[in-house]
């Protein structure tokens, strides 16, 4: 189950200072934190909300399959569809973070202006070093938000978007900018409309459901395309079939339950949607020559582990 923002603040032993607000997913929610942690770490796993991080402390980020040594000021950002996991290096963590629900982010952008960007993008960068002056502006952007969010005028949402968008166009403009296309062709925008839908079918509320959409054509009937033309897209834009997108991801996925969680093979294959171990075997072995006992047999123990500490913002 992915953490919810509650489950965050219980995490790092810090409550919304509006103590007779109720949190619902249902309307939309942002706050901002003083980054403090002490040495320890956050385990793998993916948030129902977004996070936008100031790190200044060292520490490393820990993501399926690599991880990123952050040993100077650098600016995190996280979504709903990316699990990451984060080991404090340095006992000192100081920083700033602000996090936000679906409702907080206007559909319009997600789905326009910035859809390519850190913030929303399923892959590419997500963490950014910031040099002094990087640094300072992003700080003043901070403590602008810090001064809104306590302020009483009406329109301080909208004020606070527009501190985010800040943020935002901070690390886009230390990309390539031919990385952040803003007009996607229709096959870019099938394929980024087939790849959010997949990357939502993760993490699997197991065992309360099971994985829905397996093949080609239950994603093109979701999507409402012809599933000849689904096809035809995803080629065109990433040069493999769609059935090889899917089958990646689900062995991306058995891959993280093998390694990272204490669930059987057997809760692993049925919760993937297989109706045997042995198909599942098959499967898992087909697109890694490797079984999933052998995966989860050789499993080292990051330090990064369910019972770690607690006392962290990440």
């Amino acid at each position: 189950m992915p953490e919810t923002i509650p489950q965050f603040y219980k995490r790092i032993r810090c409550y919304d200072p509006k103590p007779d607000a109720v949190y619902s997913k249902e309307k939309e929610y942002f706050n901002l934190f003083f980054r403090q942690c002490n040495f320890g770490t956050v385990q793998f796993s993916y948030r129902d909300f977004y996070k936008v991080t100031l790190i200044v402390g060292t520490g490393k980020l820990y993501y399926t399959d690599k991880w990123i040594l952050v040993d100077r000021p650098a600016l995190l950002f996280s979504n709903p569809l990316v699990p990451y996991a984060w080991e404090s290096v340095s006992e000192e963590q100081k920083g700033m973070f602000c996090i936000f629900n679906e409702q907080f982010v206007r559909t319009e952008e997600k789905n326009g202006s910035l859809a390519n960007t850190p913030l929303f993008r399923l892959t590419g960068d997500k963490v950014f070093f910031l040099d002094e002056v990087q640094l300072a502006d992003v700080q003043n952007i901070y403590a602008r938000m810090q001064e809104e969010l306590q302020s009483d005028y009406a329109g301080k949402s909208d004020v606070l978007r527009c501190y985010l968008h800040l943020l935002i166009h901070t690390a886009v403009k230390m990309q390539d900018i031919n990385q952040y296309e803003s007009h996607p062709n229709a096959s870019q925008r099938i394929t980024e409309l087939f790849l959010e839908l997949l990357e939502r079918q993760f993490p699997v509320d197991y065992p309360r459901a099971a994985l829905i959409l397996h093949t080609p054509a239950d994603y093109a009937d979701r999507l409402s395309v012809h599933v000849n033309h689904l096809n035809k897209a995803i080629k065109e834009t990433t040069g493999k079939t769609t059935s090889e997108l899917i089958a990646g991801r689900v062995v991306k996925e058995a891959t993280q339950y093998l390694q990272h969680t204490n669930r059987s093979i057997s809760e692993i294959a049925f919760s993937l949607g297989f109706e045997s171990i042995s198909y599942f075997s098959k499967f898992y072995r087909k697109h890694t020559d490797q079984s999933p006992t052998k995966v989860r047999e050789q499993a080292i123990p990051m330090s990064v582990t369910d019972t770690m500490s607690v006392n962290s913002s990440l």
